[in-house]
């Protein structure tokens, strides 16, 4: 058999009545269609699986590659658990407009109604215009009658928690969390592979038919986490040369690296995938001590399990997200 290396993917564009042009101008989505709302970069979704673009084993998709290599492809302990699903969901988004308000199931309600994961994800903002804001959770202690009678009276906005999102923001949302992505932001997202997503509300929108959007109230009900939280932003640190952690959660574990300088990263004892976002610049991947893959901004590279060993060599400064699961 032969070895396994680092695997780029064809995007899978997804248009929406929101979307824009920013993942052509500022992520080099070349190829992307109008009205561009999300690239799919690695989904094992049934229906959306993605299919490699480089090297010998071009033209396969990631859920074939796990049935052949299986936890040298994705971990061992990670293919025990999710055999030959890939457990994430990596994306880019650009919201040229305010997206619908919306909630994940967890895991529990998400298998008994769907036979599926929940959804857990993250958002790191890599552009916003000025003033663009998000909504993630509620501005006070909510409940659900309370919650109905604003859904009702059309005033489910003035009980949002609202937050501004600058650049370089990083925000966690649990299944439950109610949000929404505002107008003006382009960002990565990370979340489990799950494609279930309650709409509460659409801002009484109409697409080119003069249809509104389906809502999912009675799903979305018991769904919602009602709880107020004293901060919905993620506090992080971030060192030049280093790998430094953002989010460390059951489902995924997200760190950042910029750098300028060439760093190694040893990933022995992780058992599983690693994932690079690269937002920023552009690099090298050195592997088995001389094969190289190139990246640059708006390319997403998953290493296998079974290469634990790589240096990354930077072109310019180059800013990347790392993914993988604890």
């Amino acid at each position: 058999m032969n070895t396994l290396y680092p695997l780029k993917f064809n995007p899978i564009y997804k248009p929406k009545i929101w979307g824009g042009s920013k993942l052509k101008e500022i992520l080099n989505k070349s190829t992307a269609p109008e009205n561009c709302g999300e690239s799919w970069e690695i989904s094992g979704v049934q229906d959306n699986i993605s299919v490699v673009s480089n090297g010998f084993l071009k033209g396969n998709n990631l859920q074939e590659l796990i049935e052949i290599y299986m936890g040298d492809l994705t971990g061992d302990k990670i293919y025990q658990k999710y055999g030959i699903e890939f457990p994430l969901l990596i994306k880019f988004i650009d919201a040229s407009d305010v997206l619908s308000i919306q909630v994940h199931p967890d895991d529990e309600l998400a298998a008994k109604r769907h036979n599926a994961y929940g959804k857990t994800e993250m958002w790191y903002i890599i552009q916003s215009d000025k003033g663009a804001e998000l909504i993630s959770g509620f501005n006070r202690k909510m409940d659900k009658n309370t919650y109905l009678q604003h859904l009702d009276n059309k005033t489910l906005k003035d009980i949002m928690n609202f937050e501004k999102a600058k650049q370089g923001d990083v925000f966690f949302m649990p299944s439950g969390r109610v949000h929404a992505i505002g107008k003006g932001i382009v960002l990565a997202e990370i979340q489990q592979t799950s494609d279930i997503t309650y709409r509460i509300y659409d801002w009484d929108r109409l697409d080119k038919e003069g249809k509104s959007r389906d809502l999912h109230t009675e799903l979305a009900v018991d769904a919602i986490d009602y709880k107020l939280y004293d901060s919905y932003r993620t506090k992080y640190t971030k060192e030049l040369n280093t790998s430094s952690n953002i989010i460390n959660c059951d489902y995924f574990t997200t760190n950042i690296i910029e750098f300028d300088k060439t760093l190694q990263r040893d990933h022995y004892n992780t058992d599983s995938f690693i994932i690079y976002m690269c937002l920023e610049g552009n690099c090298s991947v050195e592997y088995d001590s001389n094969q190289e893959e190139p990246v640059s901004t708006g390319d997403t590279l998953l290493i296998p399990a079974v290469i634990t060993n790589i240096l990354l060599k930077p072109g310019t400064k180059t800013k990347l997200l790392e993914i993988y699961i604890e």
